[in-house]
């Protein structure tokens, strides 16, 4: 479990970098969409660091529901209104709902869901090759 956890906390430190250089250094709307998904990627990689062992789909539902929770609260203004006392709120709850970002976040989590996937399979498709040579039961 120690080794997931430091494992997602340096992907999110890489998608963190990410998300902050497409912002910086990008304009206009690929900059926008472009960070939003990384947000809903940062999601989903803060859903592994507290649940080392979550399966790739239930945290991926729940990266994305997260975002939409926040995107729904964006509509009651508060956000906006601690956006601009605080560069950490900006960052964390953004500003303003927009629907774009409805589509942008799932964008940002499946590529993610689909690689922890893959990365599950191969391990326990090694993992039984090891066992058969072994001589252990699957």
């Amino acid at each position: 479990m120690v080794r997931r956890r430091v494992g997602a906390l340096a992907g999110a430190g890489v998608v963190l970098v990410a998300g902050l250089l497409v912002r910086a250094v990008g304009e206009g709307a690929w900059a926008q969409h472009a960070g939003t998904a990384l947000y809903a990627s940062l999601i989903y990689v803060g859903v592994l660091v507290l649940r080392p062992g979550a399966s790739p789909l239930p945290a991926g539902i729940a990266a994305v529901a997260f975002c939409w929770l926040v995107e729904a609260f964006q509509l009651t203004g508060v956000p906006a209104a601690l956006s601009g006392r605080s560069l950490i709120a900006r960052l964390v709850l953004g500003t303003s709902f927009d629907w774009a970002d409805i589509a942008l976040y799932p964008a940002g989590v499946l590529p993610l869901v689909a690689g922890h996937l893959l990365v599950r399979a191969r391990t326990s498709a090694s993992g039984d090759r090891g066992s058969r040579t072994a001589g252990l039961p699957r």
